[in-house]
This record gives C-alpha cells, structure tokens and sequence, in this order.
C-alpha cells in the first residue's frame, strides 16, 4: 500500500523529489475560485450569508442564543469538559512564556529608540464544523490570543442544521468568547472580513479550514490578516531505528493519515527489518479505526517506507521534506538534533507522539505544512502582536547624524529628505 523507496538505488533522489513534488501541486491545485461568494457577501451582507449557510450547512441561524449554547454545554460529558480544561491550562501555561518584552535603548547623543509589542485589536478564529468538531482547534487559536491580549476575539465554527459542537462551545467558553457565529466557508470569511449589520469586522483572520475556506483567506489578505503560514493537509516523519516499536510507529502513522487523503506519512530507517514489520503494522491496524477508508487513501497516496543507509542522508531528506511533524523515535536523537532545521514541531524520543501534541502537551498543532517550514513557523502569541517602533532624537542627535544622512538622500536623489534633516540642523 505504502511506497517503498531504498536509498542506495540509483534514481531514490529523482523519485522521491517527484513524490513529495506530485503532493504539491496536487494540494495547489485543489485551489477554488471564492471570488463571486465573497462579492455577494461584500455587497449584500447578512442575506447573502444565509443564502450560503442554508446551501451548504442547511442552517438558518448565524447567531446562536445564550439558551441555545448553554443547552448544548449542558449536554456535555464531564469528562470531555475536564479534558478540555487540562488541554487549556497546559496551553495557556506554555504560552504565557512567549511574551515579547519591550527594548527601549537611547544612545550617546540621547536620542531614544523604543520597540513595543501591541496586541491585535480584533481577530477571528476559524474553528472547522458541520460534520466534524475539533475543540483542540478552539484552544490552540484562541489561547494565544488571549494571552497576547486581544480583546476581541470572534468564534466562526459552522453547525449543522442550526447545531454547534457542544464540545467546541465549551472550549469558546473557556477561552471566554463572547462573539460566536454558526457560519463557515468562503462566506464567513468574507463576512468577518468586511462586515455585515450582524457581525462587525475583524482586523485578522486565523485558524485551519478546508481548501475553500484557505482560498478565501488568501483571496482577503490585504483588508485583513491572515496568518504567515501554510496550514494545509497534515503530515507526518517518523525517524526510527532497531530499538524502535514497529506496532508504535504504524499507529503513529494512521493517526496522521486519518485526517485526510491528502495526509502525508513517511517513515525513515536504517533497519530494513523494521521497515517490513511496520509495513504489517500498519495493514493490520488499520481495520481497527473507524476512518480506515480515509487513512488507506492517504497512505496509498502520500505514504512512504524508506531505508536510508546514514544519519547524514537521513537528516537531508528531512530538511528537504520540512514535515509539519516529525518524531525522533530513535535511540541518538540527541545528536540528530542540531542538525535539523527544517519541521513544524519536533518529537523526541520513543514517548513523544504527536497525537499528544495534538491536544494538551501545551505545544500549538497549528503548524505549516507542504514544506512552508523552511521558511515559517506555528501559530505562537507572535501572531497576535503587531510592533511599532518610536524615535525621539535630541537637538545634540540630528546635529550629530544630520549631514550624514543628508549626504545619502542626495545621493539617492531624494532632495525633499535632504532638505527636511537640513532645515532642523543648527545654521552656523
């Protein structure tokens, strides 16, 4: 089912570029054109976001009422409630150390240059719905916020025949969302993003949806916000040697593949053996989840078994596939550690699964994917600051820096610059 590269035949390098290759474009090509239902959202607000709800969610409700909300809390198994307030406390925990702290430095002519961190003033969280609920989207999206210190932080989560998530109102509610909305697709996007007489605009968008929902947000970029990241299909890399538990790594890589056909699940070994008995692992397995036909396409699709003969080629295939997920399930992962510069998040060790940093480690599971790792990283608080910069130069300081700067502007042919430094410098 799995493909099965070796890297000491000839064409490994050619092969595998044109796998991880084929999974990109046919991500990219998935790309929708939102552009008309954005429009009607633009130009006719509220109507035209019921027209879509009831279309596509079959939901006539866009804002849920408190009795609404507290009824479905309500119906809530108190162990899914205590799960949800573990996972927030360990998020917020970890989160809370990632504040930024203002620089303010002034020099020995006594200008001052300051550096302040702002939060956001609003932002929406997209939270994926309908036939599926992920309360762990809520808190990885919201929490963040929060400890950033937005004050307005929107839900957009779209119900199902007039029914939210009660699992993900909780989570809103812990996270103390006033404003939800029963919307999603391209028209809740459009609608957080320019406003209706119901729902008042937000200055960012962030949060993992469906390819309709990744199309609108890039199509909206430039009114608003939207995160530095590609959140698209999952992935995972599983490095692993002769110590490693074969039955382990295959529910590892199911776990992943259930997501989604498009998921993306490799495995790296030096031990052949172990690759084969993986490759059991997983056939046996997967008959005992209920997405089986969901994660077989995904690993016919995506997934890959390979023996690779060195850690130094191990490291560069890694590199080269930037994974939103890698696991180190390996004995030296220490010493493999340094060297790997490209990944959303890091597992190390044979008890570091990502299926616990999915929810309450207190790690974000909002990370880039299809290979946006070399350049970008996970949703942080980072993503709800905006930075400003203050200058306050003395009389002794535009004396002192003036004529070099007008000697620049001349030179760059900006007069105006030269002549606005000039006018303030001292006439002796």
């Amino acid at each position: 089912m799995m493909k099965i590269l070796n890297s000491k035949t000839k064409n490994f390098d050619k092969n595998l570029n044109y796998l991880l290759f084929k999974r990109r474009k046919s991500i990219k090509s998935d790309k929708v054109s939102v552009t008309n239902i954005i429009s009607d959202v633009k130009k006719n607000g509220d109507k035209a976001l019921i027209k879509y709800e009831k279309k596509f969610n079959r939901n006539t409700t866009i804002i849920p009422s408190a009795t609404k909300i507290n009824k479905l809390i309500k119906s809530l198994n108190p162990q899914v409630k205590k799960a949800i307030d573990t996972a927030y406390n360990r998020i917020y925990k970890f989160h809370s150390l990632q504040k930024f702290k203002n620089i303010s430095y002034t020099d020995k002519f006594k200008n001052k240059l300051e550096y302040k961190y702002l939060p956001l003033e609003s932002v929406a969280i997209y939270v994926p719905g309908s036939l599926v609920s992920y309360p762990s989207s809520v808190l990885m999206n919201a929490i963040p916020a929060i400890v950033a210190g937005v004050k307005r932080i929107v839900m957009i989560n779209p119900g199902f025949k007039g029914n939210q998530n009660p699992a993900v109102l909780y989570a809103a509610r812990k996270c103390k969302i006033k404003e939800i909305y029963s919307i999603g697709g391209p028209s809740a996007i459009a609608a957080v993003s320019y406003g209706t007489k119901k729902i008042k605009r937000v200055d960012k968008i962030v949060g993992p949806g469906n390819s309709y929902v990744a199309a609108a947000k890039k199509e909206v970029f430039g009114d608003v916000g939207i995160e530095g990241m590609t959140a698209g299909p999952s992935e995972i890399t599983i490095v692993c040697d002769k110590f490693s538990n074969p039955e382990w790594a295959a529910s590892d890589l199911i776990g992943q593949a259930e997501h989604d056909p498009q998921a993306q699940c490799i495995l790296i070994s030096k031990d052949k053996k172990l690759i084969s008995k993986v490759q059991m692992e997983v056939s046996k397995q997967l008959k005992s989840i209920p997405r089986e036909s969901v994660a077989k396409k995904s690993l016919k699709r995506n997934g890959i078994l390979m023996y690779v003969a060195n850690d130094s080629k191990i490291i560069n295939i890694v590199n080269k596939i930037a994974p939103e997920h890698l696991e180190l399930n390996v004995k030296n992962y220490k010493s493999l550690i340094p060297k790997i510069k490209n990944s959303g998040s890091i597992c190390l060790g044979k008890y570091a699964v990502m299926a616990m940093t999915d929810y309450n480690v207190g790690s974000n599971h909002i990370l880039p994917t299809n290979g946006s790792a070399k350049y970008s990283s996970g949703i942080s608080v980072n993503e709800f600051y905006k930075r400003i910069s203050y200058i306050n130069l003395s009389k002794k300081g535009i004396e002192s820096l003036g004529p070099s700067v007008i000697t620049l502007a001349n030179y760059e042919g900006l007069a105006g610059h030269a002549q606005s430094v000039k006018k303030r410098i001292r006439r002796k």
